[in-house]
C-alpha cells in the first residue's frame, strides 16, 4: 500500500514525499481512513511507528477541506510534554507546509506573552501541554468553542492520576460535538475504560500486542550492586566506545547527579527534565543530537516526544517504577525500523521491578553479568512464564497456606 491508496490530497502527498517517505506504517494505514471519515479513535502501536504523522495528515485534511474564517483554533492536540508538543508542531508544519492551515504550540517553560500574539493572530491546529493551555484559558487569551477535532497524544499519560484532574478541565471548555483521537504506544485496562467515557463509538486500532516492545531492539539486564552502577555505566560506554546514550534515572535530582558525576568520568553529559528551563532543555537535546553531548539523562516525564533518530543506545540506570514506561524508555531506541540496544542496570533491590516488566512483556529478559562487576548480592527474579504443576493436591488433602514473601525474597 501506498499514501495514493489513503485518501490524502495532492498537497499532503507532495508534503509526504519531499520528506522521504513512500510506504504509510501499520498505524498509519488503518488510522488515516478512519479519521478521514470523522470517525473517534482508540489507537495503539508501538512507540516509533509513526503515530503522530498518523494523526497530522488527516487532521491537515479535513481542516482544509472546510476553510473556516474563524481566528480561534479548530483542532486541539494535548501532549504531556513541552518536547511532545514541539516535535507534534513540526510534524504538523512539515505535511501542511502546501496547505493554507496555521498552527502553533503553547507550553510553559517560556514566556506567555508571544504566545498570546500569536494566538490573537489566529491558528487553525493548536498544540498544548494542560497547564499552560488552562492559564490562556484563564486569561482569555484561548477560544476553545470552535475545536472541531481533539486528540490525546500519549493518551496513557495524558488520563493518568497526574493528568486528569487538568484534562477534565480542559474538557469543559471544549464543544459536546467532537471528534475525539487517542493515541498512545500502551493503554492498561484502567486506562482503556477511562477513555472509553470520553469516545463515541470508537474505532480502534490496535496494530501491535498491547505493551511489546520492537523486536528489532535487543534487551538485556546487567546485574551489578546498586553502589557500583555509575561505575559500570560509565565502563559500559567507555568500552563500547559510544558516542550517543540515553540514560534513565527515576528522579529530577538523581539526573542531575549522574550527569555531573558522568562528567567527572570525562563523559560530556547533560540532564533533561521537568525542573529545567525550557532553554536548558532544547540546549541539551540540539547539543545530544548533534554529538557534542555524548550522553543525554532523563526522566520519564521528561523522555516523551524525544525523538532521535538513529539512537543506538539507551540504558536503564534505574527501573521505572511502572512497568510500562519501560516500553516507552526503550521505544527511543529502534525506531523506524532500525536496530537499537537497551540496557538496564539492575541492583538486588530492583528484582520486583523487573519481575513486572518481564511479567508485562511476558518473557525473560536475558541476564548478562559484566565481568568485574559481580553483584555481591543475586538478582532473584521469578522466570516471567511459570509452567504450571502436573502435580496436584492429594485426594482429602488440605492446602496449606503459603507464608508470605517480602520483596527481599520474592
Amino acid at each position: 500500500m501506498s499514501f495514493e491508496n489513503l485518501g490524502l490530497s495532492a498537497e499532503l502527498l507532495r508534503a509526504v514525499s519531499e520528506q522521504g517517505y513512500t510506504t504509510p506504517t501499520p498505524i498509519q494505514a488503518q488510522a488515516i481512513p478512519v479519521v478521514l471519515q470523522g470517525r473517534d479513535l482508540l489507537a495503539a502501536a508501538q512507540t516509533g511507528t509513526g503515530k503522530t504523522a498518523g494523526f497530522t495528515l488527516p487532521l491537515l485534511q479535513r481542516l482544509s477541506e472546510r476553510p473556516s474564517n474563524r481566528k480561534s483554533p479548530r483542532a486541539l492536540v494535548l501532549t504531556p510534554t513541552r518536547e511532545l508538543a514541539a516535535q507534534v508542531l513540526e510534524s504538523v508544519r512539515d505535511y501542511g507546509k502546501h496547505l493554507p492551515v496555521r498552527a502553533t504550540a503553547v507550553f510553559g517553560g517560556v514566556g506567555i506573552n508571544p504566545q498570546i500574539q500569536t494566538l490573537r493572530r489566529g491558528v487553525d491546529i493548536l498544540v498544548a501541554t494542560p497547564g499552560r493551555l488552562l492559564d490562556h484559558a484563564q486569561q482569555r487569551t484561548v477560544d476553545l468553542s470552535g475545536i472541531e477535532v481533539l486528540v490525546l497524544d500519549e493518551a496513557d499519560r495524558m488520563l493518568d492520576m497526574g493528568f486528569i484532574h487538568d484534562i477534565r478541565r480542559v474538557l469543559k471548555l471544549l464543544p459536546a460535538q467532537r471528534q475525539n483521537l487517542l493515541f498512545s504506544a500502551t493503554f492498561s485496562g484502567e486506562i482503556r475504560k477511562l477513555a472509553q467515557g470520553l469516545l463515541d463509538n470508537p474505532a480502534s486500532v490496535d496494530v501491535a500486542p498491547r505493551n511489546t516492545t520492537a523486536e528489532r531492539i535487543e534487551q538485556v539486564v546487567h546485574p551489578v550492586d546498586k553502589g557500583r552502577k555509575r561505575e559500570l555505566l560509565s565502563y559500559l560506554i567507555g568500552s563500547g566506545n559510544w558516542q550517543q546514550v540515553l540514560v534513565f534515572t527515576r528522579t529530577k535530582h538523581g539526573a542531575n547527579r549522574l550527569a555531573q558525576q558522568l562528567e567527572r568520568d570525562g563523559l560530556t553529559a547533560a540532564a533533561i527534565h521537568g525542573n529545567k528551563s525550557q532553554g536548558a532543555r532544547t540546549k541539551a537535546l540540539a547539543d545530544f543530537k548533534r554529538g557534542a553531548v555524548r550522553v543525554l539523562v532523563a526522566t520519564d516525564i521528561a523522555a516523551r516526544g524525544l525523538d532521535i533518530e538513529q539512537l543506538p543506545h539507551v540504558v536503564n540506570f534505574e527501573l521505572p517504577n511502572v512497568p510500562e514506561d519501560y516500553v516507552h524508555r526503550i521505544g527511543r531506541t529502534g525506531r523506524a525500523g532500525a536496530e537499537g540496544e537497551a540496557m538496564s542496570l539492575v541492583s538486588a533491590d530492583e528484582a520486583k521491578l523487573l519481575q513486572g516488566i518481564q511479567r508485562l512483556l511476558k518473557k525473560d529478559i536475558p541476564s548478562v553479568v559484566v565481568p568485574g562487576y559481580e553483584p555481591m548480592e543475586k538478582l532473584d527474579v521469578r522466570p516471567a512464564r511459570q509452567e504450571p504443576s502436573r502435580r496436584g493436591p492429594k485426594p482429602g488433602a488440605r492446602r496449606r497456606s503459603r507464608p508470605h514473601r517480602s520483596a527481599a525474597t520474592a
